[in-house]
């Protein structure tokens, strides 16, 4: 019998991590592609993947599963020129953070392929196929956004590949409201690091960080392209989430200029309470 194959392009952080991650996933040959010759190198010297290969062409013919883990123009350019390249009976997915513009990239592939947007929450401040290692995924939450034909089968095999990289728990919901979600847990606060590294202060202060700064800024040195492409892809429900933060701050600053310490410890209290609640433990509430 053939051994069946997961297909992975793009062997940056999260696709190489995968890479190393899948191996030995049930019987599945693990195929890692991509364009560039260093990250190819890389990947041959470390056994990234079970096999290596710069053209996707070549190989996501025969692929069972395809793990697209582009940018997020890249995929949907990628499904675009690939469409009629996919195994018929085959599912592809792909690992970005947002979902609904890659779901309607997913249109152009026709009914004989299955497409299942996910979103591994997992990942550094750091990218590249040097800084991939195997158990990033280890306790993250799988976040999947299927679509209404997706079947069964396709389904449950990503709840095993889940269980497989060591994922805590999976998720299904849609993409607007993966995307909404998104916005507020993650892409805000990559605007908020990058606003603070704006004050003019920063390098006056260099020594003399506390833990708390340190922890905001971490994700500031971000990679620009990447960034860029998350933020305007999902920009109106991004600005939802910016406009709410200024009207939040905006209530800080005027409580400040107050000077009245009575309601500026009303004010923490009921933010510091809220914070305390969501850390209580109970059900998860994304689906």
């Amino acid at each position: 019998m053939e051994r069946k194959s997961i297909v992975i392009v793009g062997l940056g952080l999260i696709g190489g991590s995968m890479a190393l991650a899948l191996q030995g996933f049930e019987d599945y040959e693990i195929v890692g592609v991509d364009v560039s010759q260093p990250t190819l190198r890389f990947a041959s010297e470390h056994s990234v993947a079970d096999r290596i290969c710069a053209d996707a062409g070549t190989v996501i013919p025969e692929a069972d599963l395809t793990i697209l883990a582009l940018h997020p123009r890249g995929i949907v350019r990628f499904l675009s020129e690939h469409r009629d390249h996919f195994k018929t009976g085959s599912l592809v997915i792909d690992v970005c953070g947002i979902k609904t513009a890659i779901m309607e990239g997913a249109k152009v592939l026709p009914d004989s392929v299955d497409f299942i947007g996910c979103h591994p929450m997992a990942g550094t401040e750091f990218s590249g196929i040097e800084h991939a290692f195997r158990e990033l995924f280890q306790g993250s939450h799988l976040i999947l956004t299927p679509r209404p034909e997706s079947t069964q089968d396709h389904l449950d095999l990503l709840e095993r590949l889940a269980a497989y990289l060591g994922c805590q728990d999976v998720f299904r919901t849609t993409p607007e409201a993966h995307d909404a979600m998104i916005a507020y847990t993650s892409q805000i606060m990559h605007i908020i690091a990058v606003s603070v590294c704006d004050d003019p202060n920063l390098f006056s202060c260099k020594g003399f960080e506390g833990s708390s700064f340190r922890g905001c800024t971490r994700v500031a040195a971000l990679d620009v392209g990447l960034w860029t492409e998350l933020f305007s892809m999902n920009t109106p429900a991004l600005l939802e989430v910016l406009d709410r933060l200024m009207e939040n701050l905006t209530a800080y600053r005027d409580t400040l200029a107050g000077a009245d310490p009575q309601k500026l410890a009303e004010k923490l209290s009921y933010s510091a309470a809220r914070k305390r609640q969501m850390n209580l433990q109970g059900p998860d509430l994304l689906a």
